[in-house]
């Protein structure tokens, strides 16, 4: 992590909701894509983008609105929900032909899971923690984000959506995401 990725007056919420905007993109992107190895390209970026994003809110963002906010039990379990609907749909798709019809729509079905469950994200939660937590605090909290993606899976696995579960499953699963990638990296 760079010195000016510690000093960035930008917070977890702000960090996480550019990451949402980048997901959009790489939708956009992978649907786009002119020929087949492009459109890996991107879905593979895509598909890590995903997975370290939901695995860093799954280990600190989740749990802190638990603690944080008003229902916040309640909000979590609804966005464990989705994120868990969403991994098996990835999952699925890495399966898919990426040229196939069926890729392009069941990747439009995604995008669109993803995009609700960000949404709810960014209404019932993100801005629940802004008004509940001191700007100090989520500042600080962003480097933590970081620090939990750079060590998270880079696939998706379905059932894995706490931070418990994250903790046990989560330094195997990254290290043989990370021999897959480097074993299956698009050319």
């Amino acid at each position: 992590m760079s010195p000016a990725t510690i000093n960035s007056t930008s917070d977890a919420v702000d960090f996480l909701i550019e990451q949402h905007g980048r997901i959009r993109q790489l939708f956009v992107e992978t649907a786009q894509a002119s020929d087949v190895k492009e459109r890996e390209k991107k879905f593979v970026e895509l598909r890590r983008l995903l997975a370290v994003h939901e695995t860093a809110e799954e280990e600190i963002i989740h749990p802190r609105a638990r603690r944080e906010i008003g229902d916040g039990a309640g909000i979590v379990e609804a966005r464990l929900e989705e994120e868990n609907k969403a991994k098996k749909q990835l999952a699925d798709l890495e399966e898919l032909d990426i040229g196939s019809v069926e890729f392009e729509v069941k990747l439009d079905g995604l995008r669109r899971a993803v995009l609700a469950h960000a949404e709810h994200e960014e209404n019932e939660e993100f801005n629940r923690l802004r008004q509940e937590m001191d700007p100090d605090s989520l500042k600080r909290m962003r480097s933590t984000v970081q620090l939990a993606e750079a060590m998270a899976p880079t696939r998706p696995h379905p059932g894995v959506e706490s931070a418990t579960a994250n903790a046990l499953v989560g330094p195997f699963a990254a290290m043989m995401d990370r021999a897959k990638d480097m074993i299956s990296k698009p050319r």
